[in-house]
């Protein structure tokens, strides 16, 4: 009999829970648009503000300070702009700079024009250069206009966790805007928008087990905002016009909903599983490399090498096991490529890797088994270096 498949690529996407797909489905079936102002519009506009709701309270920011889009890519475009407004002035951004392990959303600078996009380097650790962003905001040319800094909260393929806090110290320091990407951080680690001191948050509704295609972009208050990106009808308070999707916002306000209930338990629930799987690799391949083992992490992150495996041969192996997983970041059309992250941290950049990232719903049994193929392809991958 065929062994049950085991989901370990929670980074990518997350499952949906039965709670979301029920809070999707009463949405879909209601008729009606949430602009409109009859019974069935209101009622959908109900459901829409629940859910602003509860997006609000995962990440501690008020319900008027989110503005829904389609997902985080569309947030990022939103915010790394250098148009902005303060009311109804003008606030001109002179340049943004981002951190060399950012997701390609972010790093690649939304709307600022490439040579106004500046990359600041990290350590070894995986973490942002501290006196990299020091010199850099130093060096800001102030007449440009104010200084935006981007840095996300948990690196997506490492899962280590940036020093949020002593970035927006800085930044505030030098009068600027600080945007953190926090999609890998809500729901694996408490998120307070003021208690980072960001002036901006991203968010995506399936990196927490809501639908895909609903992300949002959250503002520590209603004045500062950027220029719109999509223009039209006017909806979220005119920031980003378009129809709302009722039921995808109903499955994310239920995701973020069952994901900050689990905040007392979920952290150190997989953080437990995690250290089962990584002494269990440790065991079979001592050679297994752990990036970011020794710094901060989310507790569902595992991101190694074998030496002398490719990272698309150990994907595929794994694939063929029963088990799926990521080589790095599962957000670029399915390539399997050079991490950008390992080659910021220093890195051998031909050095493979891949990322085992886990759930509330893991259980002990897939870890061991998990424990088990990787021996079977650390194994492998010896005998085949013993070969050559």
């Amino acid at each position: 009999m065929a062994m049950a498949r085991i989901y370990m690529d929670w980074n990518a996407t997350a499952p949906i829970s039965a709670v979301v797909r029920d809070a999707f489905l009463y949405a879909f079936d209601l008729t009606g648009n949430g602009s409109s102002v009859h019974a069935e519009g209101r009622r959908l506009k109900t459901v829409i503000e629940a859910a602003r709701r509860d997006v609000a309270a995962l990440c501690e920011a008020e319900p008027a300070c989110v503005t829904f889009t389609s997902g985080a890519t569309e947030a990022a475009n939103m915010v790394l702009t250098p148009d902005f407004r303060m009311g109804r002035t003008p606030l001109g951004i002179g340049r943004l700079y981002v951190s060399a392990i950012e997701h390609p959303a972010v790093r690649e600078g939304g709307r600022f024009p490439q040579d106004r996009v500046q990359e600041l380097p990290v350590t070894q650790a995986g973490t942002i250069d501290l006196d990299a962003l020091d010199r850099a905001l130093a060096a800001h040319p102030r007449e440009e206009g104010i200084p935006m800094v981007a840095v996300m909260l948990v690196n997506n393929e490492t899962g280590v966790i940036q020093p949020i806090a002593q970035v927006s110290e800085r930044v505030k320091a030098a009068g600027g805007l600080l945007v953190v990407d926090a999609v890998q951080a809500i729901g694996r680690v408490p998120v307070s928008i003021s208690d980072l001191g960001a002036d901006f948050l991203i968010l995506a509704s399936h990196k927490i087990g809501g639908p895909k295609g609903a992300g949002a972009l959250v503002a520590r208050g209603e004045v500062l905002m950027p220029r719109p990106l999509i223009h039209g009808g006017g909806q979220e308070k005119g920031h980003r016009s378009g129809t709302e999707n009722p039921a995808a916002l109903a499955g994310f306000g239920a995701a973020a909903r069952a994901a900050k209930d689990a905040l007392g338990v979920y952290p150190s629930q997989v953080t437990t599983l995690r250290d089962r799987l990584e002494a269990g690799m440790r065991r079979a391949a001592p050679d297994v490399l752990i990036h970011g083992a020794d710094t901060p992490r989310v507790g569902n992150t595992t991101f190694f090498s074998l030496p002398g495996l490719k990272a698309e041969t150990g994907q595929i192996a794994f694939d063929l096991e029963g088990v799926a997983l990521s080589a790095g970041s599962a957000c670029s059309s399915g390539k399997v490529g050079q991490s950008h992250v390992l080659m910021a941290m220093g890195q051998d950049p031909s050095l493979g890797a891949l990322r085992i990232s886990i759930g509330p719903t893991t259980t002990v049994e897939e870890i061991d088994r998990v424990i088990d193929i990787f021996a079977r392809i650390a194994g492998r991958r010896r005998s085949n270096i013993a070969a050559a």
